[in-house]
């Protein structure tokens, strides 16, 4: 009799933990742009130089060598959520100019990370504390088995690829990717959605709240024997049957993520031209292909408070923020910074000659080979080159983190709109004098030598004083109550890079906005598709 009642419980038990749907939520971030950027990474170069510059949000206490304890103490986090300082980072963006080679960081627009929680026969459990994980490959310059779909299946032969790139567009004629491209001079398409696809599109996105994103998909069985560190060896994709995704025998089934990042890449829509067989970005790994597009993971969650929104929580799109029980609560700290460990974080809306740690380098669809040259651990670098290599300017400013300074004593005031208190703040640029095409060699703050010189996309001009405010032009709020509307209008937060205006011509600046921060319906994507193609 008591081995029946035990065996009885034991089944309660397992219909208790079974979930028949899939719920989630969307965590977003506040701020103005990442907690911190530069070649740093914790999981696979602790302590040391990454092989190439990371962008990084969560917890304060990020470092070069950092664990869960480490971080669950952190000061402040860009996350919503108090209770969450995690660290999330994937490589930063550059656009390299068709014309002059040189390389300008692209802004993020937006990021969101969607928590999912899907249909099991497990118990979904909160990350332990500590758990790194990586998804994707920095080193690939091939394109994936799957072509350019998702590939989340362990057990259909087929290699997983869990990263791609959308490009949403008004029109896809002509269509973002190369047609019948094999991937290996161009991108793939999505069999099942023409705005998607592995590789970086050849034509520019002007859909709407949403330029270049780059998705990445991690998986959600962690091994315990591999434990918290082994970041090749301790997580795994659920294996897929009669639409319930099912853990190994002793792993751990742990939520879904799933990062979205939107860069700002329409800033440099007018330098260059949609051609069909050529694109200007490149990964701060190097890549001109996009296949190296990858995400990096440590937990710095709360398990209490992470498991309460597991069992509790199914939020959607309208953000974690609004999920009912959030132990904790909010984040009040609407803008979380800290300086890199290595290196520097490179100022908006300069050119460099060379990218951070990688240099020149830039590989892939005939820009030098299918892989950097150096023997890097599986996604990142131990050491690699020098940490003094030269990030040279080709801009008429020479900027430091909160200033413009030169020689002129013209000033340039520029208002911003804070997302996090609706405030207005205002930041004083001193503007170069250095003529238009002339260079100047000038000393940076962190060793390097920048050449001031005029660059497309932003001009050298004579000093002048000016006023620059928030550009007019910010989307149009959508309307109020419209069930076909599946984005939340909130604030945005405009940033300009402004260059000196002469007597005779104003500089258009380059504009930094943060659309409404939603989804716009890219989970009925995740729901549908390649992703959903393996819930069978």
């Amino acid at each position: 009799m008591k081995f029946t009642t035990t065996a009885a419980l034991a089944a309660l038990a397992s219909l208790a933990s079974a979930k028949d749907d899939r719920t989630f939520a969307v965590l977003r971030f506040d701020g103005d742009q990442f907690l911190t950027e530069g070649p740093i990474d914790p999981i696979v170069s602790p302590g040391q130089e990454s092989s190439h510059y990371h962008t990084i949000m969560g917890g304060s206490n990020f470092a070069a060598t950092v664990d869960g304890g480490i971080l669950i103490d952190s000061e402040c986090t860009t996350a919503k959520i108090k209770n969450d300082k995690s660290n999330y980072w994937v490589p930063g963006l550059f656009f390299q100019d068709p014309s002059t080679g040189q390389f300008q960081k692209v802004p993020l627009y937006y990021m969101n990370v969607y928590y999912f929680f899907e249909p099991t026969d497990d118990e979904i459990k909160a990350f332990p504390l500590g758990l790194k994980m990586v998804a994707g490959d920095a080193l690939t310059r091939s394109p994936p088995a799957s072509g350019g779909a998702l590939n989340l299946d362990p057990d259909n032969g087929t290699p997983i690829n869990s990263a791609q790139w959308t490009c949403p567009r008004q029109s896809y004629d002509p269509p973002s990717y190369p047609t019948d491209s094999d991937g290996t001079m161009g991108g793939q398409v999505d069999p099942t959605n023409q705005g998607a696809g592995t590789g970086f599109p050849y034509q520019k996105c002007d859909g709407t709240y949403s330029p270049l994103r780059m998705d990445i998909h991690f998986p959600s069985c962690y091994n315990p024997e591999a434990g918290l560190d082994d970041h090749r060896n301790n997580m795994r994709f659920p294996s897929v049957t009669n639409f319930r995704e099912n853990c190994p025998e002793g792993w751990i089934h742990v939520p879904h993520l799933f990062y979205e990042i939107y860069w700002n890449t329409p800033l440099f829509d007018d330098l260059w031209t949609a051609d069909g067989t050529t694109q200007p970005f490149v990964l701060a790994t190097g890549d001109a292909t996009g296949y190296s597009s990858h995400g990096d993971f440590i937990s710095g969650w709360d398990e209490e408070t992470l498991q309460t929104i597991v069992d509790t929580c199914n939020a959607g799109t309208t953000g974690m923020d609004q999920c009912p029980q959030i132990p904790g609560g909010l984040n009040d700290n609407g803008n979380c910074k800290i300086d890199p460990v290595f290196g520097s974080v490179l100022p908006l809306g300069e050119f460099i000659s060379e990218l951070p740690v990688v240099g020149t380098n830039v590989t892939g669809w005939g820009k030098g080979g299918n892989s950097p040259s150096p023997s890097y651990p599986h996604h990142s670098s131990s050491s690699s080159s020098s940490s003094t290599s030269k990030y040279s300017t080709a801009t008429p400013t020479e900027i430091s983190s909160t200033s413009y300074k030169a020689s002129s004593t013209s000033e340039i005031s520029s208002t911003y709109e804070a997302s996090s208190t609706s405030e207005a703040t205002s930041s004083t640029y001193k503007a170069s004098s250095t003529s238009e095409g002339a260079a100047k060699p000038a000393a940076t703050s962190n060793g390097h030598n920048k050449v001031v010189v005029g660059g497309p996309g932003i001009k050298a001009q004579a000093p002048s004083s000016a006023s620059a405010s928030a550009p007019t032009d910010v989307p149009s709020s959508p309307p109020a109550n419209d069930a076909s509307t599946i984005y939340d209008f909130v604030t945005v937060t405009v940033t300009a890079t402004i260059a000196p205006a002469t007597e005779t011509e104003t500089s258009q600046p380059l504009v930094h906005r943060h659309a409404p921060r939603h989804s716009h319906g890219h989970h009925h994507r995740h729901l549908g598709g390649s992703f959903a193609a393996r819930r069978r």
